[in-house]
């Protein structure tokens, strides 16, 4: 029993607690009042005029970044055909449907934490989910295509209590095993084609932990911890459904992620990460990951840099007080830009 709990202990080190997660929110939700936090969304926002230049020209970056919407424009179709919808903030609930989607609980609280600065009444498109298209109307959502064509997409930094993990590392880079690791639910062709190239490759440690793949039960293996995934140099980091949900605590640890360029984009802003500089960069069709490791593993001097760098661009998602009056000034933007708001 004693050794069950010290797994279960182990098995959930570095991530973040659900009991609490929910406990948080659920107070936040049922016992602050709506009039309250819409009091207090002026004074948090006109504190951004309180900053330092410099300090005021990296959050407007960032705003302009997750959205990137200008000027004001009329809600010309209430539903596009895509099913994005334009529907009162308070019709945001557990369970309903939006978009033509079901708002799961996570994606609720973690769109109501900053919703709920503001009026009910105004309108807005809630598009929840893995989205890898640009909405026909200007939506709030937590993942998009990276480029220029997805000014409709509004980022929040939503089911952030799985993709938002960051870890403390105390293994040094130059101690841990001369290998790639990869654990994943292999269940998109690219990544099928990836464990088909080096799945039982000497650098390679790989598996697949979705039990639903048939057609190769030899990549079969349970899941393993995040700690145990920090005992290799370099941890596999590809895109599933829409980005890759290890990236941002692989990129807090002291292992070095690898990767092709990446196609979509979170709050953790993707489409910004420098290859070769924050995460090794291979190319799309896989073929230059084994002569990578080797370059690598003859230059770990390079690879302690990209940890640093890497470390870094973390240290910006850190400061919750910033990330609260970003997403604020995020959402008043979308609400300006609309009219009728």
């Amino acid at each position: 029993m004693i050794t069950v709990l010290k797994q279960l202990i182990k098995s959930r080190k570095h991530k973040n607690s659900k009991l609490l997660y929910y406990l948080k929110n659920g107070i936040r939700w049922y016992c602050t009042p709506h009039f309250i936090t819409e009091l207090r969304c002026r004074s948090i926002i006109n504190s951004f005029n309180k900053l330092e230049k410099q300090e005021q020209n990296y959050i407007l970056e960032r705003v302009n970044y997750y959205n990137k919407l200008s000027g004001s424009f009329e809600p010309k179709m209430v539903k596009g055909n895509d099913g994005t919808e334009l529907v009162p903030v308070n019709n945001l609930r557990p369970g309903a449907t939006l978009s033509n989607r079901r708002v799961g609980s996570m994606y609720f609280f973690d769109t109501y934490e900053y919703m709920r600065y503001f009026k009910k009444d105004n309108l807005a498109s809630f598009l929840f989910g893995d989205i890898t298209f640009a909405p026909e109307v200007p939506s709030f959502v937590k993942s998009r295509p990276i480029g220029n064509d997805n000014g409709n997409s509004v980022l929040l930094n939503l089911d952030k209590n799985r993709h938002f993990t960051f870890v403390k590392d105390n293994r040094k880079f130059i101690d841990k095993q001369d290998m790639l690791i990869g654990r994943a639910f292999v269940d998109q062709p690219h990544r099928v084609r990836f464990w088909e190239m080096y799945f039982g490759h000497p650098m390679c440690d790989l598996g697949n932990i979705n039990k639903k793949l048939g057609s190769h039960p030899e990549w079969n293996v349970k899941p393993i911890s995040i700690d145990q995934h920090l005992d290799y140099k370099y941890i596999l980091c590809l895109e599933g459904n829409d980005v890759a949900s290890n990236l941002k605590w692989v990129m807090s640890s002291n292992s070095v992620a690898i990767m092709p360029l990446p196609v979509y984009e979170t709050w953790f802003m993707e489409g910004t990460l420098v290859p070769n500089f924050h995460y090794i960069e291979i190319k799309p069709d896989f073929t230059d990951l084994i002569e990578k490791l080797n370059y690598y593993n003859a230059h770990p001097q390079e690879c302690e840099q990209i940890i640093q760098n890497a470390h870094s661009y973390i240290k910006q998602f850190q400061n919750p007080a910033k990330e609260r009056l970003i997403h604020l000034l995020v959402i008043e933007k979308y609400f300006n830009n609309l009219k009728g708001n």
